[in-house]
């Protein structure tokens, strides 16, 4: 039936909304005409419109602030006046059927004169002045300073009003009535008054609430807070009496206590009653030499095998071979907790066993899946960051290596395993990066990336050892990446190994045989280290196997460097030849014969060189370095002048101060 009614109330609903369209169309509706005429309008018309006034809302924006003034004293008298009753009856309203009862109860009548009042009150403010005044004119007994202590003494430190704090005392008086029994109402009650600033008041309510609810722990401890110290035993006493179960009551009674000796006997104590209370175990083993301290954890595990805090602090107390006997135990009690896997890897670590820790590790993992324990993998990785922390790397290491992969999809390790690494990292975890990369690496050996970033990594946090025999391994994995050779070539470049610098190359040449960067990585090293004849043999063999615009460049600047301009002309023009779209190379052919045709002349530019040489040749030692140094400063980088020298490539090894005098010494003195 709603089916086929349907249509006929979507018809209906149109047909309303259209008709409600009709009798309360829209404003833009109604000014559509109108606005389709502003296009007719001229800018000067635009222009005669007058500007919309701002007084719209003005009260609201602008609102009246309110002001008190204290009312004159005669209009307070004649309020007062016209409140009065009246003791006598018009004989009119007797004549004509008013008010025919007399009204038998007589008034007072009160005659107040508010200006005498006014007197009075100027005149106990004269008092009180008077009474604070010393005899010396202009001094007075009262002390600036603690003035606003006084105060602050006198008034109750709550910054909430009076009339809410006289509400909640009511309040909590009927709650306190109606059900006397109810420990939060007699300290919320205390509590309040203790903010009013009526601390006996406090003292005196929490004491009763002690005694209608004797069986309240939280009640006894705010006693015991709020009463005078010398007091407070006696309080936590009758708590105890109450309540010999209750650990917060012992442990008030002991922190109560000043010596040593007196907290140990409130200790055991607690202990004779409650032997199951972990806390109370450990404060009170704290208090003990280490000889007694191991004795009173044999027996805390025994009365609370569940606590693991316990089990790991005796074995840590414990020799090797009976903490190993310790922590079986443990494990046997708690199958459930890691921490007791991770404190039997520490302890093998700390003896030397290194071929024990990852199996224990792995052993602990296969026993708590067993125990259907929920492996939490961003857990583990901080457990192992605490571990490293601790100065146990091998068991952090081997937490990673376990766990790191728990969990994941192929497709997001990756990408997951390098964020736990730059994470760890982040946190100055650097053995748990690093065996997260180890991992990462021996899932992924040809990924360039790892490799790339594991490098990155060693570089940053690592030695030069870590950093050398991990590119060995990435160049061996990775032969075709170019930049793994490289950083392996400049990392012993660096440390001063040439040899073995060309040694990698030789190898990446293998490997890459029409690589250009290879080639030029070679060609640097070589020139470097003034080897000049071998880089010329290198970018021969570049030029046959690996021709580029980039080598030909290269050749011809090193030819321009040692100086042999001419060999470096013949190779602009036949690299010219056979690279024509190249620009560097017909840039070069333009600078070298410049640089042939000797053409040189003073301009305006190289004018602060010329100063420079002109007072180096009249002036002393001092004054020279002094504005040579300022030069330095001003870094001279700008002039025609400079910037040939600069980029001669015969003073492609020249600093700036170097540079400097060269350019001073080039600038010809006016005659």
């Amino acid at each position: 039936m709603d089916e086929r009614r349907r249509e006929y109330r979507e018809k209906r609903f149109r047909e309303e909304i259209e008709r409600y369209r009709r009798e309360r169309p829209k404003i833009q509706q109604q000014f559509m005409d109108l606005k389709r005429d502003l296009a007719n309008v001229s800018e000067t018309e635009w222009n005669a419109i007058p500007e919309v006034g701002d007084a719209r809302n003005r009260r609201q924006r602008n609102p009246r602030y309110e002001r008190f003034t204290p009312m004159p004293d005669n209009i307070l008298a004649r309020g007062l006046a016209d409140g009065q009753t009246t003791t006598s009856v018009n004989a009119m309203e007797q004549r004509l059927g008013g008010i025919t009862t007399p009204f038998t109860s007589q008034a007072q009548q009160m005659d107040i004169d508010m200006k005498k009042i006014g007197e009075a009150r100027t005149s106990l403010m004269d008092i009180k002045l008077t009474q604070v005044s010393d005899s010396v004119s202009g001094q007075t007994v009262v002390d600036p300073k603690g003035y606003l202590t006084d105060l602050q003494s006198m008034i109750p430190q709550h910054g909430g009003d009076i009339n809410d704090m006289k509400k909640a005392r009511l309040l909590l008086k009927s709650v306190r009535e109606t059900n006397p029994k109810h420990p939060p109402a007699w300290i919320a009650s205390a509590r309040l008054e203790e903010i009013a600033g009526k601390l006996q008041v406090a003292r005196n309510l929490i004491l009763h609430g002690c005694e209608e609810c004797p069986k309240s722990e939280d009640i006894w401890l705010e006693a015991a807070r709020l009463v005078q110290p010398e007091q407070a035993k006696s309080v936590v006493a009758q708590g105890i009496r109450h309540l010999p179960q209750a650990v917060r009551l012992w442990v008030r009674a002991a922190q109560l206590e000043t010596e040593v000796k007196s907290k140990k006997v409130v200790y055991k104590k607690a202990l004779e009653q409650v032997p199951n209370s972990v806390l109370l175990w450990k404060l009170a083993v704290e208090l003990e030499d280490e000889d007694d301290a191991r004795l009173m954890l044999s027996l805390a595990v025994e009365c609370c095998p569940t606590s693991v805090e316990l089990w790991l602090a005796l074995a840590r107390l414990e020799t090797y071979e009976q903490a190993r006997v310790v922590l079986n135990k443990a494990r046997e009690s708690i199958p459930t907790d890691r921490q007791i896997w991770f404190a039997a890897a520490r302890l093998e670590e700390a003896q030397g066993n290194q071929m024990m820790v990852p199996k224990i590790v792995d052993r602990g993992v296969a026993s708590l899946q067993v125990n259907m324990v929920e492996i939490n993998r961003d857990q583990w990785i901080k457990d192992a960051e605490e571990c490293e922390a601790a100065k146990s790397v091998l068991t952090a290491q081997a937490i990673i290596k376990s766990i790191v992969g728990f969990g994941l999809e192929e497709q997001d390790k990756k990408h997951t395993w390098l964020s736990d690494a730059e994470n760890c990292a982040a946190n100055g975890a650097i053995e748990c990066a690093r065996a997260i990369y180890a991992v990462a690496l021996a899932h992924f050996p040809i990924k360039k990336s790892i490799w790339l970033r594991a490098a990155y990594f060693e570089r940053s946090h690592g030695t030069r050892d870590t950093l050398e025999e991990l590119l060995r391994q990435a160049v061996t994995h990775c032969p075709q990446a170019e930049v793994l050779w490289l950083m392996a070539a400049k990392t012993r470049w660096l440390a001063g190994d040439v040899p073995a610098a060309r040694s990698i190359l030789a190898r990446a040449f293998e490997a890459n045989p029409n690589s250009e960067e290879i080639w030029l990585a070679a060609v640097k090293l070589e020139s470097e280290n003034s080897e000049y004849a071998r880089a010329r043999r290198l970018l021969a063999k570049a030029r046959a196997s690996a021709s580029t615009a980039r080598v030909w460049m290269k050749s011809a600047r090193l030819e321009w460097c040692l100086g042999e301009l001419n060999d470096g002309l013949a190779m602009l023009e036949e690299a010219t030849k056979l690279y024509r779209q190249a620009p560097k190379l017909w840039l070069m052919l333009g600078q070298l014969l410049d640089e042939l045709s000797s053409q040189k002349g003073l301009t305006t530019e190289e004018a602060r060189a010329l100063k420079e040489r002109a007072r180096a040749a009249y002036r002393d030692g001092d004054q020279q370095k002094e504005v040579r140094q300022r030069c330095l400063a001003a870094e001279p980088h700008h002039g025609e002048m400079w910037c040939r020298l600069g980029k001669a490539p015969r003073n492609w090894r020249m600093k700036t101060k170097e540079l400097l005098t060269l350019v001073a010494d080039s600038v010809p003195l006016p005659a």
